[in-house]
């Protein structure tokens, strides 16, 4: 089986917000201004997409802005003028038409906001549980930042898991349900040709370094209790572990800028 070619990782925004939401019990006053994750893995079909962003129109127009963002203690940032996902491609020299399949996280709206470009056109790997929660007709979704003008839509190919599963050769999607009911979190083996190795990307399932070093709770769940946020965060560093892999966290203002400059070094030198 061959594995991921090459790692691209995207920072599609940012949020600016307080650290309550991605650690348990930390002060409230204490912010942070944490990146929106996209990771780009060169597989054999192409690029597979891991999250897609902010749904740009929502945050940009002013009607929508009030009702989908209007909570003043969440604040986000948009890269640039544009689309970010394109924007984001375009500096990594990618085409759009280059992406043959999507990973999804969860349907949060950080993560969820550009599978528009994507209806119609590629696969979109999700968990059941994610999609039929967030397809549910109540309102605990969008109380919870999910907002079905994002993915309700009849042309999306969505490829549903029942729980761990390869999603792409090198790239296997793990259920780390507690931040939503079905978030799910990507162990990427690197091929022989570019030096093996991989890393296992956490997601939101571990926003921060502190959360995998300490096994702190995340802040943001859903109909969990915190410490029920612990076991996908033990889950996560024992496959690390086994496959002596790095666990990257979904959102660390530190570490996210330092592997994506990291990475397209080495990308560049083994290119």
């Amino acid at each position: 089986m061959s594995g991921v070619r090459r790692i691209v990782l995207l920072t599609l925004g940012w949020e600016d917000l307080p650290k309550s939401v991605s650690v348990h019990g930390a002060p409230p006053e204490e912010r942070l201004r944490e990146p929106v994750p996209g990771v780009l893995l060169q597989c054999d079909g192409g690029w597979l997409l891991l999250d897609t962003g902010f749904n740009p129109a929502l945050i940009r127009d002013p009607m929508l802005k009030r009702r989908f963002h209007g909570d003043p203690k969440f604040r986000p940032i948009l890269p640039g003028p544009g689309e970010p996902l394109e924007e984001a491609l375009a500096g990594a020299g990618i085409l759009m038409e280059e992406i043959y399949a999507v990973g999804l996280s969860h349907l949060h709206n950080d993560h969820a906001g550009g599978l528009r470009h994507f209806a119609g056109r590629v696969p979109v790997h999700a968990q059941r549980a994610e999609v039929a929660y967030g397809l549910s007709d109540h309102p605990g979704p969008e109380h919870h930042a999910m907002f079905r003008i994002d993915y309700d839509d009849p042309s999306i190919d969505w490829r549903l898991a029942d729980g761990d599963a390869e999603i792409a050769p090198g790239v296997r999607s793990i259920l780390t349900a507690g931040h939503t009911p079905g978030h799910q979190s990507f162990i990427v083996d690197l091929d022989d040709s570019v030096g093996g190795g991989g890393l296992v990307f956490a997601f939101d399932a571990a926003d921060l370094t502190e959360n995998i070093e300490h096994e702190l709770a995340i802040g943001g769940r859903v109909d969990v209790p915190p410490e029920a946020t612990v076991e996908p965060i033990r889950r996560l560093k024992q496959l690390a572990a086994d496959h002596g892999y790095p666990l990257i966290p979904g959102h660390d203002p530190v570490v996210w800028p330092a592997l994506t400059r990291e990475l397209a070094d080495r990308f560049t030198t083994t290119g």
